[in-house]
């Protein structure tokens, strides 16, 4: 089996490092030739696709491969990806595609759980260009008789990305609004994800799959236990009104809801290896930094 990967991205080149063995060949696209010289190095073939170019090797590459996934974000203009197939690779369409979404899509439901059965009702922009997306996936991969798995997945954290590192960086804050909670999703468990899809056979069908952790929890009580593991004080706590946020960042607490991992654990069978953020940071802490 061969992979293509549009977007080399932090959770996609996580999981073609871990499962490079899976495929015979891997192929995908980066922004710049910096970051193509830098994955050619590794042993991956890279070639540049940003709003400006795509590299015309491309399209032979895609006729070549089984297997997509796609990490790249809608934007205004649509998806990138299937805006730029239709004069790139129009008539190639693979046997099996992951898309990586957003639990964005869902919305703010207050607090209530919320599964792949609750109707999406996005809030913000960017989340509407993401069910926009995932629905011409769909058409996309009926009207190709491709499998499609779309994973809506939660705030990502792993190396590099956690609120360890926020301590280590001096950028920890304790942001507190009353009833708050979020899911997460350590990187490693979204990689286990893809390869999980990848070894399954839909038969030309589509499946929706919440890829979060456990246990939905308010983001302050994150920063305390980060502080406990490095054996310092946490940060004062911040009111959300009072917090200096970003627009984008001040968005994300606009949305309140718990989503539910049952049929990721229960009918695609991932058993995580961080079912909570306490799992994940525990782990992170001896990681290199």
């Amino acid at each position: 089996m061969n992979l293509f990967v549009f977007g080399l991205g932090y959770s996609a080149l996580h999981y073609v490092r871990a499962h490079r063995d899976d495929f015979n060949r891997i192929a995908g696209t980066v922004r710049t030739q910096d970051k193509c010289a830098v994955l050619r190095s590794e042993g991956f073939e890279a070639f540049v696709m940003n709003s400006e170019e795509a590299d015309p090797a491309i399209a032979s590459m895609l006729g070549e491969c089984d297997a997509w996934l796609v990490g790249i974000a809608p934007d205004a203009r649509g998806d990138p990806v299937l805006n730029r197939l239709q004069t790139l690779s129009p008539n190639f369409a693979p046997q099996s595609i992951v898309y990586l979404s957003t639990i964005g899509v869902y919305g703010d439901h207050g607090g209530a759980w919320v599964d792949e059965s609750t109707s999406p009702k996005p809030a913000s922009l960017r989340s509407r260009w993401r069910l926009d997306a995932e629905n011409r996936w769909i058409e996309f991969a009926r009207a190709h008789g491709s499998d499609l798995h779309i994973l809506r997945l939660a705030g990502i954290y792993g190396p590099g990305r956690s609120a360890l590192d926020n301590f280590r960086q001096g950028k920890a804050r304790r942001i507190v609004k009353k009833n708050q909670v979020f899911n997460r999703i350590h990187v490693v468990d979204i990689a286990q994800t893809i390869a999980t899809c990848f070894s399954q056979l839909l038969n030309g069908e589509a499946q929706i799959w919440n890829v979060t952790d456990n246990e939905p929890s308010p983001p302050q009580d994150v920063v305390t236990y980060a502080a406990a593991l490095l054996g310092v004080e946490p940060p004062p706590a911040i009111s959300f009104e009072d917090a200096d946020m970003t627009p984008m960042a001040r968005s994300f607490y606009g949305e309140n809801k718990r989503v539910s991992n049952h049929a990721l654990r229960e009918r695609l069978g991932v058993k995580l290896r961080y079912p909570t953020y306490r799992e994940g940071l525990k782990h992170l802490l001896n990681q290199p930094k």
